[in-house]
């Protein structure tokens, strides 16, 4: 389960990036509560959310071209920096006092536009760790690491936010805290043990050959769709869980904070999971996004409180199950040369669509009702994911091709069985 920890640099790598997951998760709570104090507005809390994930919108899949073009260790030292900077300057405007609203939507813009580079940099640098052979167990234990600090940061903010009288500034300091860790792991490398990839040409046309690319791989092509799915209309969970607490529970910050962490533990479960398997397998990935649909659902109709915290356990282990899946199939499939390529693309279609659809579900959630905003993701995100797997077994049946990875990255041929 942990043999990947073996490899000095991404040991490192798995330890700061713990640390600064447990910063990330704490600020995210310690986000949603200051807008929702400052406005109590579902709508403005969809519109955060939006505005931080704008730049994956407008810059994500350019950010692709820019993760295979430059070293990825480079890129990863200037966009943390940059996002341990947005955590200082809202933690500083909070204790001072004159934190606004649009202080926290201009700060979501600028740390969703580190993300949109830091995202492809960060999930193709893995390989150049730890080789393609351990790739699948390094994927899950970064699903760990991005877990373990959901565990532990959500309480850990909420009682902060607690014992603080309602204050959130003093989460956003130790977030910004949190970034020497993984800057230092960065710094502490030895680049004589990583692998790059070869860097892709400088030129005109290169993210139009990345699409040209993934469009005539039908097993790329239709993982990248089905993820979209679920990414899109059903992991809005910054926005539905905060009003499911506030509104539909009527709890406080240690409540919601708490409903982050009992999800978290789902998911961490499913990281731990996907770490033991030796191969990513395409049935896996079907299953666990149709899964996620409809347990999500399941998790709306929840008359209590305690019953939704329950619920959101299972709904965790599906999603990062079907997230990891795709990750690994998709850097396992990709020609090396365009894997930031591919990968920005997956980011792309997990996070950019958000600008567009979370200040509907905030106005949905504020307006209808918080359980239409996540059941309703759940069923839009159960058609697509049961249309994904349809398509892809009607191919396999009439014996067209799905797809192939790369000579030298070749894994498992491409069947649902």
């Amino acid at each position: 389960m942990f043999r990947a920890l073996r490899i000095h640099n991404y040991r490192l790598f798995f330890l700061g990036s713990v640390v600064s997951n447990t910063g990330t998760w704490m600020q995210r709570i310690a986000q949603d509560w200051l807008v929702l104090q400052l406005t109590g507005s579902g709508t403005a809390l969809g519109v955060t959310t939006a505005l931080q994930f704008l730049p994956v919108l407008l810059f994500g899949l350019y950010a692709g071209v820019v993760a295979d073009r430059f070293p990825k260790r480079t890129l990863l030292f200037v966009t943390q920096a940059v996002m341990g900077a947005t955590a200082l300057a809202l933690g500083l405007l909070e204790v001072t006092g004159t934190a606004r609203v649009g202080h926290v939507y201009a700060l979501a813009l600028v740390l969703g536009l580190a993300s949109a580079f830091d995202n492809p940099a960060r999930q193709s640098f893995v390989v150049e760790m730890v080789g393609k052979e351990d790739l699948p167990n390094a994927v899950g234990l970064n699903a760990t690491s991005f877990n373990l600090g959901r565990v532990v940061g959500p309480g850990i903010a909420g009682l902060l936010i607690t014992a603080f009288d309602d204050r959130t500034g003093p989460v956003f300091l130790l977030n910004a805290a949190s970034f020497v860790a993984i800057l230092g792991a960065l710094a502490l490398m030895r680049p004589a043990e990583l692998g790059p990839a070869p860097q892709a040409a400088r030129g005109k046309g290169a993210l139009r050959e990345g699409l040209r690319y993934v469009r005539g791989r039908r097993d790329l092509r239709t993982i990248l769709l089905v993820t979209f799915c679920f990414g899109t209309f059903g992991m809005n969970f910054q926005v539905t869980i905060a009003l499911m607490a506030q509104q539909t529970f009527g709890k406080a910050a240690d409540g919601f904070g708490l409903l982050g962490t009992v999800m978290a533990l789902g998911s961490l479960s499913g990281a731990l999971l996907a770490a033991r398997r030796e191969r990513p397998r395409l049935r896996v990935f079907l299953g666990a996004a149709v899964a996620f649909g409809v347990l999500e659902i399941v998790a709306g109709l929840m008359p209590t409180y305690a019953l939704f915290a329950v619920a959101l356990v299972p709904v965790g282990v599906a999603s990062i199950t079907a997230l990891n899946s795709a990750n690994a199939l998709l850097q396992l499939r990709a020609d090396p040369s365009m894997r930031g390529r591919v990968m920005a693309l997956h980011v792309f279609v997990v996070f950019g669509t958000a600008p567009l659809i979370s200040p509907l579900v905030g106005w949905v959630g504020e307006h209808v009702g918080p359980r239409w905003s996540i059941s309703g993701g759940g069923v839009l995100a159960l058609a697509g994911s049961l249309a994904g797997a349809a398509y892809l077994l009607r191919a396999q049946r009439a014996g067209l091709p799905l797809g192939q990875p790369a000579p030298a990255e070749r894994a498992e041929p491409v069947a649902v069985q």
